[in-house]
């Protein structure tokens, strides 16, 4: 079977991590990890480049710590110590942030800056915690849609990409893809129930 992408890491890939040398693994790794890290930094309110920073500064920050890291979902759950990690990295970027606004490092006046800064949202912040934890359900439900895509017919997920993952309207979906009302609604009902299951399945099994 394929490797699914987005799913949280294994056991074996935690293992594998813990060579620097398996360049394959580390691959897989930035594969899965990479837009879940960048996508709960643009959340949490910094910008692209930024955001880019702090995947790279967290990929370092696993190399560095991973040898030292147990597999113990029941204790210390993989997501956990990944959040913390990615949670200081973004803190540091606001803080480069505001070091470069009180230094006039931008290019833009210190006074506007200032007025600036107090529009970033705190990092110590649920917030963080909120964007982390939506992107690792979206990483979740991504794979688990993915799976489901591979086993079902390509006209089925069609129609429930363009009317669910999409939002159009029963209508429009028939009009558009030219079938059944009665074909949209039950590809809908097939299809939902097979995501679920799977990300259920997901949950269950990844750390």
């Amino acid at each position: 079977m394929e490797p699914d992408p987005f799913v949280p890491t294994r056991r074996s890939l935690l293992s594998k991590l813990k060579d620097w040398g398996d360049n394959k693994s580390w691959q897989e790794f930035y594969d899965i990890y990479a837009r879940l890290i960048y996508g709960a930094a643009l959340k949490a309110g910094l910008t692209e480049t930024e955001a880019e920073d702090v995947v790279q500064e967290t990929v370092i920050a696993v190399a560095q710590r991973i040898a030292d890291f147990k597999y113990q979902p029941e204790k210390s759950a993989f997501k956990t110590w990944l959040h913390g990690i990615t949670k200081r990295k973004v803190v540091d970027q606001f803080r480069k942030r505001k070091n470069r606004g009180r230094n006039g490092e931008d290019g833009v006046p210190q006074s506007a800056n200032l007025a600036a800064m107090e529009e970033i949202p705190d990092p110590s912040s649920r917030a963080l915690d909120e964007a982390f934890n939506n992107e690792w359900e979206q990483t979740l439900l991504a794979a688990a849609t993915e799976r489901v895509r591979k086993r079902i017919s390509p006209t089925q997920f069609q129609i429930f990409d363009y009317h669910v993952l999409q939002n159009h309207g029963v209508l429009e979906t028939s009009r558009t893809l030219g079938v059944s009302a009665a074909r949209v609604y039950l590809a809908k009902h097939r299809v939902s129930a097979q995501v679920r299951q799977e990300l259920e399945e997901l949950k269950n099994k990844y750390v």
